[in-house]
């Protein structure tokens, strides 16, 4: 049990999916647990019931306030820095960790050793590169698993009994910004624009979280030639001596980078003599789907399973194994000549900028919460590629307002209704403004909770409702 938990006094700041577990894990290594938590719905109450059950003090109502006594706080991740509790602590000189941090900490529990981690961060991209790291990984034959903010439990990854050779560790900016002193192996950025910025405060700040992930890598910092910003925080990182810089690129690679040559993805980074050499890796048709910024994502995933000694081939096979999560860029069906695609997880406009670039003749379905959001950059650049448009959700007026600014000859379909059924109406809409050979894109660019309960729900609601035009 190690000595720095037994007896200490620890508030964990947050119920949920993060809180639950530490408070869990620290109650088990002798800490003295307080959970504070600013709600008392009833499923807090639920949850404050099992770990009181235990031995656990849990505080409801009251998030604000740094416990007496407390020797360090472990929050959950989405909690601001701006709060009280941690201004409090600051003065009284408590440090902070997020359950990212506690976790690394814990590597090597009980003597185990300590499995190394292939971290992965950026504004979008995240889930699917690390489940494809994932998949490359176990078809090198490596016991692995892909954690993290992903939804499976980091905690319990270094703490449950089974052991792993490597983890794919999937990272957010606000899990990076309580974790000071984690040291991946090897890790990747895919890219940067301007999103969380209320949590972070600037752009800059929200930069410089990402950045973190960087620091103390042994073996490679994997960046996005196509994003100087990801590049820039690979320069400024503090790494160990010998780790090296990886840039992937959809074009022809230079020395260590990997990129594409005529349909293939190649290593020029992990190879003898890169200057004239480069290894094929796969296919651009063995990533599902062949969309320029899955392609990105699927290259991140090969440089990083690469910096851990990967063959070619597990590169290639893990690829060709991977199914992507539903509501990414997923084919539903093809109607009368029309391909309809559901990207109901592209939520802001950076997403939605990406899907767009997939296709060439488009007519997009938007709309919902903007969460501060300007559409006319995204606008303009796919402004050629849109056949007609149908908005949705509460904050389609900015969407419309962009599209007259700068698309003024698309069509443009505005349905005044935020219920669920919109998209039924939506679909239909849009059946009748493609052509054959068209796509109808549901891309919304923005969140989904004004209408639906996740992006889940919107992204099956339009399933449906293409389902009903083909039956």
């Amino acid at each position: 049990m190690p000595s720095e938990f037994t007896g200490k006094h620890v508030t964990v700041a947050g119920l949920g999916v993060s809180g639950v577990p530490a408070a869990k894990v620290l109650h088990g290594l002798g800490a003295h647990v307080t959970v504070v938590n600013d709600g008392a719905d009833e499923r807090a109450r639920a949850q404050a019931a099992e770990l009181e059950s235990l031995g656990v003090t849990v505080r409801l109502g009251d998030g604000d306030t740094l416990p007496e006594g407390t020797e360090l706080i472990v929050t959950a991740p989405g909690w601001k820095p701006t709060k009280p509790l941690f201004t409090a602590a600051g003065q009284a000189g408590v440090p902070v960790w997020g359950d990212v941090e506690l976790a690394w900490r814990l590597r090597g529990l009980d003597g185990r050793k300590a499995a190394p981690w292939l971290a992965v961060t950026g504004t979008n991209g995240k889930t699917t590169t690390v489940q494809m790291l994932a998949s490359i990984l176990k078809a090198a034959g490596l016991r692995t698993a892909a954690v993290g903010n992903i939804g499976v439990s980091l905690l319990d990854a270094v703490t449950g009994e089974e052991e792993y050779d490597v983890l794919a560790v999937e990272l957010s900016s606000y899990q990076l910004h309580w974790a000071p002193s984690l040291r991946a192996h090897s890790a990747a950025v895919l890219n940067l624009a301007p999103d969380h910025l209320d949590w972070h405060g600037s752009m800059e700040a929200y930069a410089a979280d990402k950045g973190r992930i960087y620091e103390g890598n042994r073996v490679a910092c994997v960046y996005n030639v196509a994003d100087k910003a990801t590049e820039d925080l690979v320069r400024a990182a503090d790494v160990e001596e010998g780790c090296r810089a990886i840039g992937f690129t959809l074009g022809t690679p230079g020395p260590s980078q990997l990129g594409v040559v005529e349909g293939l993805l190649v290593d020029r980074a992990f190879v003898e003599d890169r200057q004239k050499n480069a290894q094929e890796l796969a296919e651009v048709s063995d990533v599902d789907p062949p969309a320029p910024h899955n392609i990105a994502n699927a290259l991140a995933a090969a440089g990083l399973a690469r910096a851990f000694g990967v063959s070619a081939a597990a590169v290639r096979d893990g690829l060709r194994a991977f199914t992507p999560d539903a509501h990414r860029i997923a084919h539903v069906a093809d109607v009368d000549g029309v391909a309809y695609v559901d990207d109901s997880k592209a939520t802001n406009t950076h997403a939605t900028e990406a899907s767009l670039a997939a296709y060439e003749s488009i007519v997009w379905i938007a709309g919902g919460l903007a969460k501060g959001a300007t559409f006319d950059e995204l606008v303009a650049g796919a402004a050629k590629r849109l056949r007609g448009a149908v908005l949705i959700g509460a904050d389609r007026a900015l969407i419309r307002e962009a599209l007259a600014r700068h698309a003024p000859e698309v069509p443009v379909v505005d349905l005044d209704r935020t219920d669920t059924g919109a998209m039924l109406q939506a679909v239909q809409e849009a059946r009748r403004l493609a052509r054959p050979g068209d796509t109808v894109l549901l891309a919304p660019a923005c969140a989904s909770m004004d209408m639906f309960t996740n992006y889940n729900q919107r992204g099956d609601a339009f399933a449906q409702a293409v389902r009903e035009l083909g039956a």
